[in-house]
């Protein structure tokens, strides 16, 4: 049985993908350039947010304001407090998981604590957040999920990963951990031994289903 479980929060505890890829969508108009937030989900899920400014500003030959940061995450933040809502039965996965829990993002704190606050999910995980932003490491390099499981007092083989992206899969595939991919898509995923399922109502049979093996 492990006894740690390392959730990814955007798209795997809170469905907050779309919203922040809509964030993009407006930001970039200012430009004059059209996205569609669907397409940007399915090409940068996951991705460290700096990169994909980098990758679309050479895509489209612009250059953004200094501020651009700073009035995104404004607009998120606001489409966070009037639609976003919790991955479908996330509550009933932690309900059944009793092992201890963190979070574990490429996102900054403050916009993690805001989603799980506005989700009613702050109770299962409490100040146990692991951000990029204060690590200094993004998914998919493998140390971002080793240095949250021995922070929370464990190795990686006590612990397991649970991520939506294939970048957080490969971070907790490359960590040695046993990693559970929430396949909302029926993404194929090349990491031999990663489990890979499509409603969180699966995944306390899956964790315990794992750890008698």
């Amino acid at each position: 049985m492990s006894n740690c479980i390392l959730f990814d929060c955007d798209g795997t505890l809170v469905d907050s993908e779309r919203l922040s890829n809509i964030g993009l969508v407006r930001k970039f108009e200012e430009y004059g350039i059209q996205l569609d937030a669907d397409e940007l989900v399915k090409e940068f899920r996951g991705w460290k947010f700096s990169k994909i400014l980098t990758a679309l500003q050479a895509r489209f030959c612009v250059t953004l304001a200094d501020d651009f940061i700073k009035s995104y995450r404004t607009m998120v933040a606001a489409l966070f407090k009037s639609e976003l809502k919790p991955i479908a039965h996330i509550e009933y996965a932690l309900e059944n998981l009793t092992q201890s829990k963190a979070v574990v993002s490429n996102g900054p704190r403050e916009k993690i604590e805001q989603a799980l606050d506005i989700c009613g999910l702050t109770k299962y995980f409490g100040t146990h957040i692991y951000s990029s932003y204060e690590i200094g490491v993004w998914k998919p390099d493998p140390q971002i999920y080793r240095y949250a499981a021995v922070d929370m007092g464990f190795t990686p083989q006590q612990c397991a990963v649970v991520d939506d992206g294939l970048v957080g899969v490969e971070a907790g595939y490359r960590a040695g951990i046993n990693t559970f991919f929430y396949n909302r898509q029926g993404e194929p995923c090349q990491y031999a031994n990663v489990v890979s399922f499509n409603s969180m109502k699966e995944l306390p049979g899956l964790v315990a289903h794992t750890w008698r093996q």
